[in-house]
């Protein structure tokens, strides 16, 4: 360890590695049962329905192609993009998750000794790609766990280059609306780039979604994120898209490695973007499931966060000890000291076995405190 500490850029070693939500096989290792299917994970916002059908058969498709290369350019899938967002197809990037997406343009416009602007309950990747651009992380404390944007507003500095909004947002389940975005964007310096991560915006009904996609047409210094993980169900493929100026854009495809996407997830991409009823049923089991919690804990007396997404923050005492003996009852949620909750845990919504399962195991792991 000595050596390598010689050759490597000395602040690496402090930078924050990120907790994943455990999956379950090693879950079920750990603990010792005889089978990963006594386990429910209820713990990474995923798809409890899984991926789109139609995504399926073009994966199975796509499987026998697997010796070839990816289309670096992400052709048909930019074009389907563009078409269904109303954009140029030069206006979309794709990247591997859109975790990437932060990481790349990070890449392009961070430098050291500058500084991003984010809520202080946001997703912890923000915080953890400036530190790897040794830029400053100037957090905003949330006004009832949603982004308080006037306070955002009033923490950039001269050296702020990127502010931080995710709508609805992870992991508090809480967003702002398109007025108050509007107003956001109206105030924003010209000087900063706002990202926009919309990750959970299509579990959403039409209605409550912003359209903040009139930001890109209207040039504004904006990228919006979004992600097949989530409504998709294609969290395993790795694959979410930027949309911002085609300025911005060439800019991202410079500093992004090639083959970014591989050929399986651009295929099932492309199927699950015509997959209208996988999306709509989807909406229902959110909005049934999230039903279902809400009525739980309030006849439990905890406190909970109300949601707008796939999952839901509630107030258990000692979050991570709940975790883990949630855990030995063969359910897996995620505990949320991490973004500084410690008394909370987050769970994502499953099915409606699932869900009846994890109340009946946090019921008992309540009990026996």
């Amino acid at each position: 360890m000595d050596n390598i500490q010689r050759i490597v850029k000395p602040w690496i070693s402090g930078l924050t590695v990120y907790e994943p939500g455990k999956p379950i096989e090693e879950t079920a290792r750990e603990l010792g049962f005889a089978s990963a299917g006594e386990i429910i994970k209820l713990a990474s916002n995923e798809n409890a329905l899984g991926p789109s059908p139609l995504a399926v058969k073009a994966m199975q498709k796509a499987a026998l192609q697997m010796h070839r290369y990816p289309d670096g350019d992400t052709f048909y899938l930019r074009q389907a993009l563009a078409q269904k967002l109303r954009v140029a197809p030069d206006q979309v990037v794709l990247g591997n998750g859109s975790n990437e997406l932060v990481e790349l343009a990070a890449r392009v416009v961070l430098t050291p000794g500058s500084s991003i602007v984010m809520a202080d309950r946001a997703f912890v990747v923000y915080k953890l790609v400036a530190d790897l651009c040794q830029a400053d992380t100037i957090m905003v404390p949330m006004r009832d766990f949603t982004h308080d944007l006037n306070a955002m507003l009033a923490a950039i500095t001269p050296k702020t280059r990127m502010v931080f909004i995710s709508n609805p947002n992870n992991p508090t389940g809480t967003m702002v609306d398109g007025k108050a975005i509007d107003h956001f964007m109206q105030h924003v310096p010209r000087h900063v780039l706002v990202v926009l991560d919309e990750a959970y915006v299509e579990l959403l009904p039409l209605r409550m979604q912003p359209d903040s996609m009139r930001y890109v047409r209207e040039s504004r210094n904006v990228m919006i994120m979004r992600t097949f993980s989530k409504t998709y169900g294609l969290a395993g493929l790795r694959i979410g898209y930027g949309v911002a100026t085609a300025d911005f854009t060439a800019l991202l495809h410079r500093v992004r490695q090639p083959f970014n996407v591989n050929a399986m997830a651009q295929a099932a991409a492309v199927a699950a973007l015509a997959d209208d009823g996988h999306v709509a049923k989807t909406r229902r089991m959110v909005r049934s499931g999230l039903t279902f919690f809400e009525k739980a804990f309030r006849r439990m007396r905890l406190k909970y966060v109300p949601s707008v997404t796939n999952f839901i923050l509630v107030e258990v005492g000692a979050g991570r000890k709940v975790f883990n003996a949630m855990q030995r009852e063969r359910v897996i949620v995620r505990p949320m000291d991490g973004y500084g909750l410690p008394s909370y845990i987050r769970i994502t919504v499953g099915t409606e076995v699932e869900n009846k399962r994890c109340i009946r195991a946090l019921e008992k792991v309540l009990e026996n405190r």
